[in-house]
């Protein structure tokens, strides 16, 4: 089934994707070399990254599955809250520990450090293990924003996903991560006002906030669930799991990971990497929050029009929840705001998948290309390099969109269990160097393969272990194992570990202890509004 736009649609997307277009081409006039390409000169604003991250990690994953997990995912509901509480944390870990590490050493590959600190083998695995993954998880991405394109337009997927690719591809390649960074602050300006105009609209058509409420189940208006544990009782999204599971894949995640660690270290200085992720802790809660509420309009509407649901696509035999949000954008708004939500969900799409696809470059670029190269490139060559490696990446993560098909019930959930077989094992590594002063890269490297195979195994053996868990496990393993085989072997490298810190990074620490107790206690601020959330449903 395909929803009929209007040509006003059509002239609203036309020309937001010129505009992208223009904007990669102007910043483009001041890229000389790969720093400008991939780092920005390190010369951009915390406030342009934090947007940018939480823009990044907010993709249409979040948009079509966080609805269809609130409303209509096996397990699912407002739970999805308790995931939140974690990230606050998380950012106060990655402040303290790992950023400072990265940011002093002034890498533009965040694996670079693990080259300093171990050796080279440990860098080349963890930075072929970030691209397979990232890349495959990118594709599920693309997947879910191709099926909405193929559902409102009625192109196929064939040509939707060539439609979301190359735009993306084109002023990724040529504007840099200025580009992406900058494009992502107005895409998520963009996907805030139309999802919130959408949610007030359906609140409307409703009858009230509280005839939403009225027409869920209890069941999915439960977001503390304190009562099971994840621990094979089949409840994967218990507080426990996703609240120290959580801790661990999103340390990994925004600590670790290129992806988001590249645009912190776009930063002026390390105070404004550190405000960055001061203020993505703070914004990313109230953001997730209104996707959630829209999933539970998204409920509340199909319970009051029972015919919506037979008139999604069906994944085989079901009706695929995802598109429940893109359809029904089609439904209630009329012509020229749907070419705006259609822009939305393009905004979504994008913003995850530029920064990932120039990481990818970055990676390739700083530990492959440039580190076996022998010999010295210009400063041009080298910027024309890093954009044909963009490229290449770009046409990768393309194809294997073709090949995702379905892994979870819905494609947040794919995301979050593709990343977590390995993102405590990617941690545990940094962690290892970082945390201990005996740790080697023959025990980073046994570590992390102990890690990845215990997960596996949790995975194929043991369904009914909530896969938040495989985070926290994965981490202990990949340490513990890490840590034995490295005392009975070789003596470590211990120039780049934790234990140099300078008086103005001493300095810095000090000045951002309120920073660390305020983010502590948003914790509980986002504990307080899921408890009273229940309370009033």
């Amino acid at each position: 089934m395909s929803a009929q736009i209007g040509w006003a649609d059509w002239l609203v997307i036309g020309l937001y994707l010129v505009g992208l277009i223009l904007l990669s081409l102007y910043l483009s006039r001041s890229q000389h070399s790969r720093e400008d390409y991939y780092v920005g000169n390190h010369g951009i604003g915390p406030w342009a990254i934090a947007i940018s991250t939480m823009a990044t990690q907010c993709s249409t994953s979040s948009i079509l599955g966080a609805p269809a997990f609130v409303a209509f995912a096996a397990g699912g509901g407002l739970v999805w809250l308790q995931y939140e509480l974690a990230v606050p944390l998380a950012m106060v870990a990655i402040m303290v520990f790992l950023f400072p590490a990265f940011y002093r050493l002034r890498v533009i590959s965040v694996y670079e450090y693990l080259e300093k600190r171990f050796d080279l083998k440990t860098r080349l695995i963890l930075s072929g293990l970030f691209q397979l993954v990232r890349a495959f998880a990118t594709a599920v991405t693309v997947y879910g924003i191709s099926l909405v394109i193929e559902l409102i337009t009625g192109l196929s997927f064939f040509w939707s996903v060539l439609l979301i690719g190359a735009i993306t591809l084109v002023y990724d390649v040529l504007g840099g991560i200025r580009a992406v960074i900058y494009s992502d602050v107005l895409q998520m300006l963009i996907l805030v006002v139309v999802l919130a105009g959408l949610l007030a609209l359906l609140v409307a058509e409703l009858g009230g906030i509280s005839t939403v409420f009225a027409a869920l189940p209890a069941e999915r208006l439960q977001s503390l669930d304190f009562a099971a544990s994840g621990l094979g009782d089949g409840q994967t999204f218990a507080f426990w799991p996703m609240l120290i599971g959580g801790f661990f894949l999103y340390v990994s995640y925004y600590g670790c990971d290129q992806s988001q660690v590249q645009r912190e270290l776009c930063a002026q200085s390390l105070n404004d990497g550190r405000k960055a992720l001061f203020l993505n802790g703070l914004l990313r809660f109230p953001f997730v929050l209104l996707y959630c509420l829209l999933g539970v309009a998204v409920a509340a509407f199909a319970s009051a029009h029972p015919g919506f649901v037979e008139a999604l696509p069906k994944d085989g035999a079901s009706p695929n929840y995802n598109l429940a949000v893109p359809l029904m954008m089609t439904q209630l708004l009329p012509t020229g705001l749907v070419g705006l939500a259609m822009v939305a969900l393009f905004a979504a799409a994008m913003s995850s998948l530029d920064s990932v696809i120039n990481s990818l470059s970055a990676t390739t670029m700083e530990d492959f290309i440039r580190r076996f190269h022998r010999g010295a490139w210009s400063e041009r060559t080298e910027l024309n390099l890093s954009r044909l490696t963009t490229l290449c990446w770009g046409a990768v993560t393309l194809t294997f969109a073709f090949f995702v098909g379905r892994i979870a019930d819905t494609v947040l959930e794919a995301i979050n269990i593709i990343g977590s077989l390995i993102n405590g094992p990617v941690l545990a590594v940094f962690a290892l160097g970082l945390l201990t002063r005996r740790a080697n890269g023959n025990g980073a490297v046994a570590g992390l393969l102990a890690g990845f195979g215990l997960n596996l195994y949790c995975w194929i053996a043991l369904p009914a272990l909530s896969w938040l868990w495989w985070n926290a496990f994965g981490f202990g393993c990949c340490f513990a194992v890490g840590y034995l085989v490295s005392l009975l072997s070789q003596r470590p490298h211990l120039e780049h570990g934790l234990f140099w810190r300078s008086q103005s990074q001493q300095q810095s620490d000090q000045y951002w202890k309120k920073g660390y107790l305020l983010l502590a206690l948003w914790a509980g601020v986002i504990l307080l509004v899921a408890w009273a959330l229940e309370q009033y449903a």
